[in-house]
């Protein structure tokens, strides 16, 4: 009879699998060497899993960053301290891909108010409601398109003036005029806006905007080709096909069933990192205008919020956070986590009401092309 591996093991047996679903080959014969390396380290810290696992999983070197993001998400907050004789994994952030939950469950501490911030996770259902801002989120539509930041394209038009010779016209133009080159035609690259990606903040002391915040959402998906939204308090939930239904209230009641953890704890940084530990969800942040409606009250571990915003800076063109408590013109972050990232933000705005979202979204066309 086979005996049962125990719950420290299982942890560690399970992330070759993981790498294998996101396309990392790994063998059999590595993953028993993995074991062995970990159970010749110790393992006393996090860094010894992890050179255990680089040194025996060997992933290619194009591959690297992918499985750097996998083993922070598979571990984080996962390890036990030393010593601890009942290992068990905390809870991970759950990803949620267009797809709600059919279990409900409520936490013990449940933010009634939506004034403070708490880590516990409360699930569940929510229906959003229709808000009077119509004429606002109309104009936004209409204005948005022209003012996100530009971008160079790949593709190439005639024009008078560019940087590349258009030989096909060129060549043609002189076999008119019986060999002779009599000028040369020009191409250059075309503009387009700058994909834009929203992550909004769901959490209890959030629930005063979630409604606003989401109807707002709709609204950029409709109008522009290429937009991301994404939920987050406790877990991370991403609402694009919902929201890509032409009529509001539709949209809004889809998005509601999605989301499974409404006005719950908050955990910005495990929710950033199982973003980016998404290779797919990491590529919609590639050159885009990341736009994070949040009031940043962190209660996990700054760090873990610290590194998933310097990962997300290095993809995306910027990063605006827009918290309601900047309504006031004293505001300071509040956080350890908040001010540790503000060197990373492009801005840190007042996201207090839709109005002052949506200019803030529309200032940003004057930032310079990539």
């Amino acid at each position: 009879m086979i005996e049962p591996l125990p719950p420290a093991a299982r942890l560690f047996v399970s992330f070759p699998g993981l790498l294998r679903q996101h396309g990392i080959a790994v063998a059999p014969e590595q993953t028993v060497s993995f074991l062995s390396a970990i159970e010749l380290l110790g393992p006393r810290s996090l860094e010894h899993v992890r050179k255990a696992a680089g040194a025996t999983l060997a992933p290619h070197p194009e591959q690297r960053e992918r499985f750097e993001a996998l083993f922070d998400a598979h571990f984080l907050g996962a390890i036990a301290e030393p010593g601890d004789e009942d290992f068990a994994p905390d809870d991970d952030v759950s990803v949620q891909e267009d797809s709600g939950s059919r279990e409900v469950l409520l936490g013990e501490e449940i933010n009634e108010t939506g004034q403070a911030a708490t880590g516990a996770e409360a699930l569940s259902v929510r229906m959003l409601k229709p808000l009077d801002e119509n004429e606002t989120l109309r104009r936004f539509g209409r204005e948005l398109p022209a003012a996100l930041p530009p971008r160079r394209g790949y593709r190439q038009r005639a024009a008078r003036r560019g940087a590349t010779v258009d030989l096909a016209r060129s060549l043609r133009d002189a076999i008119r005029h019986d060999g002779e080159v009599m000028s040369l035609r020009k191409l250059r690259r075309v503009t387009r806006a700058r994909p834009i990606l929203l992550l909004i903040d769901v959490s209890g002391s959030m629930k005063q905007r979630s409604d606003a915040n989401i109807a707002l959402a709709h609204t950029v998906v409709q109008s522009v080709p290429h937009a991301e939204v994404f939920t987050f308090g406790t877990r991370l939930t991403r609402l694009t096909k919902a929201l890509r239904r032409k009529r509001r209230e539709q949209a809004l009641a889809d998005a509601a069933g999605l989301v499974a953890d409404w006005d719950g704890g908050t955990r910005i940084g495990d929710a950033l990192l199982a973003f980016l530990a998404v290779p797919r969800f990491a590529a919609y942040a590639r050159g885009s205008v990341v736009v994070v409606l949040s009031d940043g009250l962190e209660r996990g571990d700054p760090a873990a919020l610290v590194t998933a915003v310097a990962r997300l800076s290095q993809r995306a063109h910027r990063i605006d956070w827009l918290t309601p408590l900047a309504a006031d013109p004293a505001y300071k972050p509040e956080t350890e986590a908040l001010r540790m990232i503000a060197p990373q933000l492009a801005s840190l705005g007042n996201g207090a009401s839709t109005a002052r979202i949506c200019r803030h979204i529309l200032s940003l066309g004057g930032s310079q092309a990539a």
